[in-house]
């Protein structure tokens, strides 16, 4: 099942946010983040705050169904719109994600884009996302998103070989992804995205470059390319715990990130962030970049996480209980965190490290700036950035990221 919340202190019932979390608000940029807490089946890897039809019955479930749950997000919309008051900010980012957000109908999704253009408006060249398993589309449904104001889209690839496919307990067919990247298009998308995994348990080196040549063969303009990891609790984790597959090595994952360094490097490709590659500066996603940045974005769904102003907060879990919540005319919250200043430098280290742009020296502090001249030394970050005043990865460093940030955040 999905992990656990955080701790945090209680959320008001009215959602408000402390008032310096608004101060100086116009000069961030604003995000939503709309979760779709549905699945056909469960992944063996998943442990994302997600649900099939099975686990909700009898749960209390009915109450975020998924022919209603398109207007009770709609709620928690509005919700916000009363939560940040007269906030002058247009929307610049939204992305939808789950779960499976496209086991809506279109109309659906259409109809919470539209409840946030309603309330806040979007702005001229605003990033509008969705995700999309690519057995859950059809070109009639792309359509329908991208008529509703849906410029960008997200399918979940994760491989090109049936049998890497099948330990994942993904249900698309090989080819199908490729497939929704030629119907995305003709639906007018400008920029799509596939989803890549690699490190499964029996894929091989060959394996890993089959899938990359596919999803670089579709003509997607983004590629992420993310290393498998186990998560405690998952049917993936029990099996191998079990002994049915093996576990696969750090190096392994470090051998694959390198081939797909130089594979999507090969093909014009450009990493942006560590598991990130843009075909352009236009194909990087916007809105990621606000988690990056540490701006500021609304979660609306359950289990969703918020951030305003130095106030991070999260959605109760359950479908049910988020439903009961906003029906009560109460926010969905579950617990909140005030970050203090050194909170917040920390996770700009953390986060603004894994850019291609890194993080300004002036961050650190002296112990971590001690630790970034041996990291210069030994190869993890580039040397002309550095004399600049940034610390940038280099691909080895890459490599070593969470070893990096450990040493600077001192």
């Amino acid at each position: 099942m999905p992990s656990a919340l955080p701790d945090g202190e209680p959320v008001p019932d009215d959602g408000a946010l402390p008032a310096y979390a608004l101060a100086g608000a116009a000069d961030r940029p604003l995000g939503f983040y709309l979760h779709v807490p549905y699945c056909a089946t469960r992944c063996g890897y998943c442990d994302f705050n997600t649900y099939t039809a099975t686990e909700l019955r009898g749960t209390g479930g009915a109450l975020a169904s998924r022919d209603n749950y398109a207007g009770i997000l709609v709620e928690e919309i509005r919700l916000a719109r009363k939560v940040l008051g007269d906030d002058p900010r247009e929307v610049r980012t939204v992305f939808v994600g789950g779960g499976t957000p496209t086991l809506l109908a279109a109309d659906d999704l259409v109809r919470m884009l539209r409840a946030i253009r309603d309330e806040f408006g979007l702005a001229a060249d605003a990033e509008v996302t969705t995700e999309a398993n690519p057995e859950s589309v059809d070109p009639a449904y792309l359509a329908a998103l991208r008529e509703g104001g849906f410029n960008r889209i997200s399918f979940g690839m994760q491989s090109a070989r049936q049998h890497v496919l099948r330990i994942l307990d993904r249900t698309h067919t090989p080819g199908r992804p490729e497939a929704c990247v030629a119907e995305a298009r003709a639906a007018g998308f400008e920029h799509i995205n596939l989803d890549l995994i690699y490190g499964t348990p029996g894929e091989s080196d060959d394996d890993w470059r089959a899938s990359l040549d596919a999803a670089l063969g579709a003509g997607p303009d983004h590629v992420s390319a993310y290393a498998l990891i186990v998560e405690e609790g998952t049917r993936l984790a029990r099996r191998i715990r079990r002994g049915e597959i093996p576990a696969t090595d750090d190096d392994v994952h470090a051998d694959r990130y390198l081939i797909a360094e130089e594979t999507l490097s090969a093909a014009g490709f450009s990493w942006y962030e560590v598991s990130n590659w843009a075909a352009s500066e236009a194909g990087r996603c916007l809105h990621n970049e606000l988690y990056w940045r540490g701006a500021d974005w609304w979660g609306a769904g359950p289990g969703a996480h918020s951030h305003v102003g130095g106030v991070r907060w999260w959605n109760v879990k359950h479908p049910g209980a988020y439903a009961a919540a906003l029906a009560a005319g109460r926010s969905p919250g579950a617990g909140r965190e005030l970050l203090t200043e050194e909170d917040r430098r920390v996770e700009r280290i953390m986060l603004e490290l894994r850019l291609r742009e890194g993080v300004p020296l002036d961050v650190l502090r002296p112990k971590g700036l001690e630790a970034s001249r041996r990291a210069l030394s030994d190869g993890l970050l580039e040397q002309e950035p550095y004399a600049a005043g940034r610390a940038v990865l280099t691909l080895r460093g890459r490599l070593l990221a969470d070893a990096v940030v450990r040493d600077l955040v001192d």
